[in-house]
């Protein structure tokens, strides 16, 4: 008992002093925080130092931190703010265009069917939960251009769910299920309205007649817990129909977002706290996750090749569609590179179709080696391009 309570104090005492090491490097570097831990994951990973593995306590830490961050990034929104048909369309080519341009690269090299259609889908994904903390960092998230992310990052993440469910049973027996594909999509979309419609007309209010009740007086905390337990609900019936755990996250906080609270200590600045622990840890985990080591040569030039196409694809498949529906040239641009990480969703993805037998090692590495690169491509051009000075916000 005393030897595992000990692994798990300095497994959580590493983590922490890794993700102080990644503030460390960003300043040096001149870049996001998010940049710095992942690249401080990557130096005492497998990769290199050999120091951490990507044990579970990282992994369930890790997940903890994706749930609290997104959570918090929903404060800054409102359910009107993300409810646009634009965010559906950018959503949409966005997930069509970077499935094609994976499908055919893999072609490209030689892979067989099943592998090609599992690397289409990996990059149909996005992971938000970096370009979200970026925007975050910088003070943007209130701009067009962070709700049309935010917005087209939900519909992407319920589309990619689909695209999933329909490769895996075009791999699996050579032909789709209509009807349970139409009812994972009728779920996930069903879980969207519900869960936003509960959240921005229910749970507000229950939570302010919360704060005015003489326990609230009495425990200040109590209006806390109550909403950290809310955002991991929201976080597990997510997860229950299929969607990403941090889109119900996300819904969590929307619903608590412009919440005033008189009696009770404040959701949000608490909150925050919470996320800067357990996101920092996400963010390192994701180095710590890439193991260099397991490239070879075959499948170094394929990763490049991949990564490229992966943001290529991601930056026309969202941009152009933006640009085409009345934004300017930088917000379109700021769209489209900030759907681009592909984060722990393709690698997720990647390792069903590892576990499957559908996909071998070796595109599984380049998967998960790609979604490592695109993480950190977005951050550097945000901070060295887009947000280095202003930029329009309409032409």
């Amino acid at each position: 008992m005393e030897s595992a309570a000990l692994t798990i104090e300095i497994q959580m005492s590493l983590l922490l002093f890794l993700a102080l090491a990644g503030y460390l490097v960003a300043s040096r570097i001149n870049q996001s925080a998010t940049i710095g831990a992942i690249l401080v994951g990557v130096l005492v990973g497998p990769s290199v130092l050999g120091l951490i593995t990507y044990t579970d306590f990282v992994a369930t830490l890790a997940h903890l931190g994706a749930i609290i961050l997104l959570f918090v990034i929903g404060f800054e929104f409102n359910i009107r703010d993300i409810i646009d048909p634009r965010y559906g369309v950018i959503g949409l080519v966005g997930v069509i265009i970077p499935w094609i341009g994976g499908y055919a690269t893999a072609v490209l090299f030689g892979f067989d069917f099943a592998s090609a259609i599992f690397v289409g889908t990996a990059l149909t994904a996005t992971s938000i939960a970096i370009t979200a903390n970026v925007l975050k960092e910088i003070g943007v998230l209130q701009t067009e251009a962070a709700r049309a992310i935010i917005g087209a990052a939900v519909i992407d993440d319920v589309l990619s769910l689909l695209v999933l469910a329909v490769s895996t049973d075009l791999v699996v027996s050579g032909d789709v299920s209509l009807t349970p594909t139409v009812l994972m999509l009728a779920r996930a979309v069903g879980f969207i309205v519900v869960a936003g419609a509960v959240g921005y007309f229910g749970i507000r209010k229950v939570i302010e007649r919360m704060d005015a009740t003489p326990l609230a007086r009495k425990y200040p905390e109590f209006v806390f817990i109550f909403a950290m337990m809310v955002a991991f609900l929201y976080a597990m019936l997510a997860d229950l129909v299929g969607l990403s755990s941090i889109i119900g996250a996300f819904l969590a906080g929307v619903a608590f977002a412009r919440v005033e609270l008189r009696q009770s200590k404040g959701v949000h600045e608490g909150a925050e706290y919470f996320q800067i622990v357990f996101a920092s840890i996400f963010f390192v985990s994701l180095g710590i996750l890439a193991d260099i080591r397991a490239l070879t040569s075959d499948t170094t030039l394929f990763l490049l090749v991949l990564t490229l196409v992966a943001i290529a694809t991601k930056v026309i498949g969202c941009a152009l569609p933006a640009r085409l529906m009345g934004m300017c040239r930088e917000d379109s641009l700021i769209i489209g590179f900030g759907m681009a990480p592909r984060g722990e969703v393709a690698m997720i993805v990647a390792l069903i179709g590892l576990e499957s037998g559908l996909i071998g090692q070796g595109i599984f590495v380049a998967i998960v080696l790609m979604s490592l690169l695109t993480t950190l491509i977005t951050p550097v051009i945000y901070r060295n391009w887009f947000f280095k000075g202003a930029y329009c916000a309409t032409e």
